[in-house]
């Protein structure tokens, strides 16, 4: 393997790593040996640094792993803090009402409940920790969901019992026993 090989291999597998990877680890994953590894690890981290890159190779924990720099820390922090307090869309709040109110709820059952696609809303849900998976459906092995802990807390609840009853909040209309009935079974 040439140089340039196992530095673009390097970095593709130190760009998906979540902890300190080992040279030990990276030579078995490369079919390189060890030192040529730790030599190419070495030059690799000498050269984001004297290139100025906003990211770092380092040592640590018995590992290598990118970080990000550290004269940068205060664009990083805007960047995570400013996207944990983005509030929720529309459709991102009804979303999560529907699994709330009828959890374990598969993806297409809120589908329905709600009339539109909702995939890309359960993927933000997701990610921002407020529902997680929970199983499959016994008859069709779909994909249940349920909300968190973390979706608890942010709504100082102990319990999804908890959560307050859907009919003081809407409107007298005919017919509302069947729709809250959808929401409440």
């Amino acid at each position: 393997m040439s140089n340039s090989e196992l530095n673009r291999s390097l970095e593709a597998v130190l760009m998906v790593v979540d902890e300190p990877v080992s040279e030990i680890i990276l030579a078995q994953i490369t079919e390189v040996p060890t030192e040529q590894v730790l030599a190419a690890l070495h030059v690799l981290a000498a050269q984001y640094s004297n290139e100025g890159r906003g990211f770092e190779l380092r040592q640590v924990a018995g590992g290598w792993r990118f970080y990000s720099h550290p004269d940068l820390a205060p664009i990083v922090e805007k960047f995570v803090l400013d996207g944990q307090q983005t509030r929720l869309t529309q459709a991102a709040l009804e979303t999560l009402a529907v699994i709330a109110y009828r959890q374990p709820i598969s993806r297409a059952r809120v589908s329905a409940i709600r009339g539109v696609n909702v995939e890309a809303v359960m993927k933000t849900l997701v990610t921002r920790g407020l529902v997680e998976e929970s199983g499959t459906e016994a008859e069709t092995g779909a994909i249940l969901y349920v909300t968190t802990s973390y979706f608890l807390e942010k709504l100082g609840l102990n319990h999804v019992s908890d959560l307050p009853a859907l009919a003081p909040f809407l409107p007298d209309v005919d017919g509302l026993d069947e729709v809250l009935s959808t929401l409440t079974d």
